[in-house]
């Protein structure tokens, strides 16, 4: 079989993530017909013990431990280094070395790189130049800096908008100099198709799917709270910006209109790492903060409905797929929809503003699954199984190598 680095900037187990659960499935998938040379970072202490589990899928793998707090100080180098500071705090000696070795002595015929991030590992080694170099962007990262930018204060305003330029800057020279970027949708695809029309033909969306007999409506599960109320739940890694924007909302400005025709009306927040402004919620009656939880979807299954209020947003939320195949009532806004083909009232409910958002809560809440779920669950199945997606993949990977640009 032919040889294959593969990097990303996380150990790709659990699959608690967004992130993480489109490299296990990627992962998962090419080392049916490749040996898998992993080269990973494990910035999360919960992550070291699943570090064996991994290391069977791979002919050969490098787990480089980091400490987080240290990695954020080290990153500032990056002001004197002229690079994002997001590329230096993901940056390992270890790693680094681990990398070249692989290149030099395996001389990998394929490289997968998951994250602008991981990329500058690969980029200055000439000796990648003759492997088929795919970098899975998943979103564009620089648009995600530049939002945060958008509506953050001095002094993190003139940070962020650092970070955007230097990260787009990183973003063009990937395209520019590598076989294949991939985007988990159409909509980021073409947002970047914009920034670099000269290399349209090495730009592809291969979107996120869903693992349906893991989020499927026929398992059982003790419900986590008490079911005499109504109960609505949002999940996500809850130290992520666009996470704590979007419970933050829903708890001070949502959950008030909805309390006010069902006072009893419960919010959960379910998810890891919850930071300060999010375990600060608790204060808001009705609403509970879990921090992280063995399964999520014990949560999601008994869930009047599942929401996804982002208001800052880039690619395919997970959380809403696996709701829809969990088969329960879904609430969105237009960014969490963005990548998602469904249809608005027949398979899950759209709203943008609080007030629409508290009455299609209300709505869901009346369902308890019934077609809405039903028809989520049949979305899903026809456009979100992981098999089918992954394939293409493959066909980029059995390409020649993208045409030089003129």
């Amino acid at each position: 079989m032919a040889n294959l680095l593969f990097l990303t900037q996380r150990i790709p187990y659990p699959a608690n993530k967004g992130e993480k659960i489109r490299v296990l499935q990627l992962l998962r998938h090419l080392r049916k017909s490749h040996d898998i040379h992993l080269g990973c970072l494990v910035d999360d202490p919960h992550d070291v013990q699943h570090i064996p589990t991994v290391r069977a899928m791979c002919a050969s793998s490098h787990f480089a431990e980091i400490d987080r707090g240290y990695a954020k100080i080290l990153s500032l180098s990056g002001l004197l280094t002229g690079e994002a500071l997001s590329v230096v705090f993901y940056r390992d000696r270890g790693l680094q070395n681990w990398v070249r070795d692989v290149v030099r002595t395996i001389k990998p015929d394929i490289i997968v790189v998951c994250s602008s991030n991981m990329a500058p590992y690969i980029l200055d080694l000439p000796e990648t130049r003759s492997a088929i170099r795919l970098i899975d962007l998943i979103d564009v990262d620089s648009e995600k800096w530049r939002s945060y930018a958008e509506v953050a204060s001095f002094p993190m305003r003139q940070v962020y908008r650092r970070e955007w330029r230097r990260v787009a800057e990183l973003e063009a020279r990937i395209v520019r100099e590598c076989d294949w970027s991939t985007f988990v949708s159409e909509a980021e695809a073409d947002v970047f198709r914009k920034e670099q029309a000269r290399y349209l033909q090495r730009i592809w969306a291969v979107s996120n799917g869903v693992d349906l007999d893991y989020f499927d409506p026929a398992h059982a599960f003790d419900p986590p709270y008490p079911l005499d109320k109504p109960n609505f739940v949002f999940t996500g890694t809850m130290d992520y910006p666009p996470n704590v924007d979007a419970v933050v909302w829903f708890a001070q400005d949502i959950l008030p209109l909805i309390r006010q025709t069902m006072p009893a009306a419960q919010f959960h927040i379910v998810g890891a790492s919850p930071s300060p402004k999010v375990r600060a919620l608790t204060s808001i009656g009705g609403v509970f903060v879990t921090g992280r939880v063995p399964d999520v979807r014990a949560y999601v299954a008994h869930a009047d409905a599942s929401v996804a209020p982002m208001r800052i947003a880039r690619g395919i939320q997970n959380k809403v797929l696996e709701a829809m195949a969990m088969g329960r009532p879904t609430v969105v806004t237009s960014d969490a929809l963005e990548g998602i083909h469904a249809e608005p009232g027949r398979e899950l409910l759209l709203a943008d503003t609080a007030e629409e958002f508290a009455h299609a809560c209300l709505s869901a809440a009346g369902l308890s699954g019934g077609s809405l779920g039903a028809a989520a669950r049949r979305r899903v199945e026809q456009d979100y199984a992981w098999p089918a997606l992954l394939q293409q993949f493959d066909r980029l990977l059995n390409q020649d190598k993208a045409a030089p640009v003129l």
